[in-house]
């Protein structure tokens, strides 16, 4: 698998269920923000539920750091809206949820099971220039955490508004960072 560290995202236009209704979502909602694209494998399934109300329980939190959150699944965006109306979990979502049922997103972005036709479990953080700056895939049976990602988010932020500062292991948000350099090699 290639890299999509430092890339562009590529083009894409698609419907979601947001807030009750169909909206259109392209790249061009995601530049001037940050944003966490957040790709699951279907709807109506068990691990998925519960990572995205572990979203959504810290979705605040996201948009208090500027921070929109779209998940992205294979299935239409009736089939969202759906789950939607019918999960305790899944009614807590106030961010878009993107249909994909012809699979470009999920491919334009490298997560496919073309066997499946299924995306892998994807997160990609994408900073407002629409470059991604983190990319983390893991298998189907293995759920994420909003809390981890948050902290990445922060990290990615933070790097991205102070040059020639690095976030060492565990960093979190008011944590000492550190200033590569000559001085510090082999001292760390």
């Amino acid at each position: 698998m290639s890299t999509y560290i430092n890339t562009a995202i590529k083009p894409f236009n698609a419907t979601a269920y947001h807030n009750g209704k169909f909206v259109q979502v392209s790249d061009a909602d995601l530049k001037g923000k940050w944003s966490v694209v957040f790709f699951y494998p279907a709807d109506f399934t068990f691990v998925c539920p519960t990572e995205l109300g572990d979203l959504a329980d810290n979705y605040a939190e996201f948009k208090k750091l500027g921070v929109e959150i779209y998940s992205v699944s294979t299935d239409t965006h009736f089939t969202h809206k759906a789950w939607h109306d019918t999960s305790d979990t899944i009614q807590k979502i106030q961010y878009p949820m993107i249909g994909d049922p012809t699979g470009a997103i999920t491919r334009n972005f490298g997560v496919m099971i073309e066997e499946a036709g299924l995306a892998d479990r994807g997160t990609f953080v994408i900073d407002p220039q629409g470059i991604i700056q983190i990319v983390e895939i893991n298998a189907g049976g293995i759920g994420r955490d909003a809390l981890e990602l948050l902290r990445k988010v922060k990290a990615a932020q933070y790097v991205a508004s102070h040059p020639g500062e690095v976030c060492p292991a565990k960093w979190k948000e008011g944590d000492a960072t550190l200033a590569p350099s000559l001085d510090l090699v082999g001292k760390i």
